[in-house]
């Protein structure tokens, strides 16, 4: 994901981020990558993985949510 892509992207915040503010990540998903950023700082660096190492991120944290 270049710089282009990152700018052009759709960021999402958590549906869960507390009143709207703007303390979260922001996540871009696009065909082939996932970007990660931080909500405070939008043109700031963004985080660029595979969409199959988000998917592994994802399942790794649904799991352990899962553990007692």
């Amino acid at each position: 994901m270049n710089r282009d892509i990152v700018n052009s992207a759709t960021w999402r915040k958590s549906s869960r981020s507390l009143n709207g503010n703007a303390e979260c990540v922001e996540v871009a998903l696009t065909p082939h990558a996932v970007g990660v950023r931080d909500s405070k700082d939008p043109s700031g660096p963004a985080l660029v993985v595979s969409t199959s190492g988000w998917l592994a991120f994802i399942n790794g944290v649904k799991c352990e949510a899962l553990q007692p």
